[in-house]
């Protein structure tokens, strides 16, 4: 974990894991207490998070692909659109971002 927080990409894996998370959070436990038992209590605050942390990862993503030298058409638009799917963010970091040397 130490070794993450020290470079780029890895800062970029903690904001997916906490960014898939919290979409799938937002999606499982809080859109349903919503709808379907009729308490929204969770729903601002988890979609807050949420939002803050996909910012974070749009950011990020385009900073490590200018740092990595990334074509957009092959790389960072996978990234991008991943954090938008849920689980995206998860299969990106084991097939793409775990892969990288920085």
């Amino acid at each position: 974990m130490k070794n993450l927080l020290q470079t780029t990409t890895g800062r970029l894996r903690i904001i997916g894991f906490l960014e898939g998370t919290s979409l799938l959070i937002l999606l499982f436990v809080a859109m349903p207490m919503k709808y379907i038992f009729e308490m929204p209590f969770l729903t601002r605050p988890i979609g807050t998070i949420h939002g803050a942390l996909f910012l974070l990862f749009v950011f990020n993503t385009l900073s490590v692909g200018v740092e990595q030298n990334w074509k957009f058409k092959d790389t960072t638009w996978k990234v991008l659109v991943a954090c938008m799917i849920p689980f995206g963010t998860f299969y990106i970091d084991s097939k793409i971002l775990s892969k990288i040397n920085s």
